[in-house]
């Protein structure tokens, strides 16, 4: 019923944000003698917002036209490579006039996180990544939109495809993980080194990861300890509703996912948004553009399977399988000793209150016969858990030494 009330809310809503848009194009119209005065600005800003608060967010695009590699400016074209019900792999190809030097040949595939936001999220940080490397990554579909059908999608499902992902691109290929997918892209990974495939990658960067949550558990880790999967299961889950493709599908909704990250930090989203009113008020329009585009990406949200969801709860926040030497796959026990060719560099950020300081890091110690000058930690100073993979710090410390490890460890 959570999920037809909060379809119902939004149908209701339609007509005022009809009349909302109406009203900001009457007080916006240079026509208007009123539209460059206080009142009319302050009119324009009160239904702007009214309309951006009841708004439905679609998927964003990711929109990258263009890079600029050793201070050449090369178009840039999105092209799907690989596709299955839950997922596609999308590659940012460069279009060089001449075939470019082997280090800029290399395949890098970002395993985007599957926790609420889609991997437009990432935007930023396939564009920083670009001048250096042919950049791939997962783009995860929207539990709401796959038909019940298509059978469900937990996170075995979700290490299969990583490794179907990696086994597409083929040997010597780096892979990165950003925050959530770190543990099954580490399974994975370790999966391919115990069944010898030969298209184990070349190096593995995980950011923000959340591989061992019992080392400083922040207050999302500590939720999930205290109550449990079955209370998140009587609690969170609920099935989509007629006449989505996916009816019927339980799933833990964006919708709720998105109302859990504003409440964590309710205070600065408020601020953030009386900031906006009063740029807009005041006409400063640079301002309120950087603003609207952050929460544009922000307030777009997917719902996850209900299996997916739980089973990453149960294994990686309740029981810590993967720390311990306990996960299971399919039967199978993941062995993270296994690993010995794949370089290991983790990425965590000082002030993350995401993934806590460690519990990334944690992966230099289950994977212990990986050779010490294939492996590398960086502590970056001074971020939260967004400037771990986006922003003026990630663009100009981190994302150098991820080049770096990536170059010194190709093959």
């Amino acid at each position: 019923m959570l999920y037809y009330f909060y379809e119902m809310n939004h149908a209701a809503t339609a007509p005022l944000r009809n009349a909302a848009n109406a009203g900001r194009y009457f007080w916006k119209n240079p026509a208007n003698p009123l539209s460059n005065t206080y009142i009319g600005r302050s009119m324009a800003a009160s239904l702007d917002m009214f309309e951006r608060i009841t708004r439905r967010y679609g998927k964003p695009e990711f929109g990258i036209e263009s890079c600029m590699v050793n201070g050449k400016e090369v178009p840039v074209v999105q092209r799907e490579v690989w596709r299955k019900p839950f997922c596609s792999l999308i590659n940012f190809e460069r279009k060089f006039a001449r075939k470019p030097a082997k280090k800029l040949r290399e395949k890098l595939l970002i395993v985007a996180p599957m926790s609420g936001h889609y991997a437009t999220l990432l935007r930023g940080t396939v564009e920083d990544l670009l001048p250096h490397a042919d950049v791939y990554i997962s783009d995860w579909v929207d539990a709401r939109e796959v038909p019940v059908t298509e059978g469900d999608f937990d996170l075995d499902d979700y290490i299969d495809y990583v490794i179907e992902m990696l086994d597409e691109l083929g040997p010597g290929t780096h892979v990165m993980a950003v925050c959530q997918p770190s543990v099954p892209v580490l399974a994975a990974v370790a999966l391919m080194h115990d069944r010898k495939d030969r298209n184990v990658p070349a190096s593995m960067t995980l950011m923000g990861g959340p591989i061992d949550t019992r080392r400083n558990p922040t207050a999302v880790n500590q939720l999930a300890t205290e109550r449990g999967t079955q209370w998140f299961r009587n609690n969170v889950i609920v099935r989509v509703p007629f006449p989505n493709p996916g009816f019927m599908r339980e799933v833990y909704p964006g919708f709720l996912q998105l109302t859990g990250f504003m409440t964590m930090n309710l205070d600065r989203h408020i601020d953030a948004h009386r900031e906006l009113y009063w740029h807009m008020v005041e006409g400063d329009g640079d301002s309120a553009e950087k603003h609207q585009e952050f929460y544009d990406e922000y307030m777009s949200v997917m719902d996850l399977t209900a299996e997916f969801y739980l089973q990453s709860i149960e294994e990686v926040f309740v029981k810590h399988a993967l720390p311990k030497g306990e996960y299971m796959h399919r039967g199978e026990l993941i062995d993270p000793k296994a690993i010995d060719k794949t370089a290991l560099l983790t990425v965590e950020g000082e002030r993350d209150d995401i993934s806590g300081v460690g519990q990334t890091e944690a992966a230099h110690d289950i994977c212990a016969n990986i050779p010490a000058d294939m492996r590398a930690h960086h502590l970056q100073p001074k971020v939260g858990h967004y400037g771990v993979f986006n922003g003026r710090r990630f663009r100009n410390e981190i994302v150098p030494r991820i080049v770096d490890f990536m170059r010194a460890n190709a093959r």
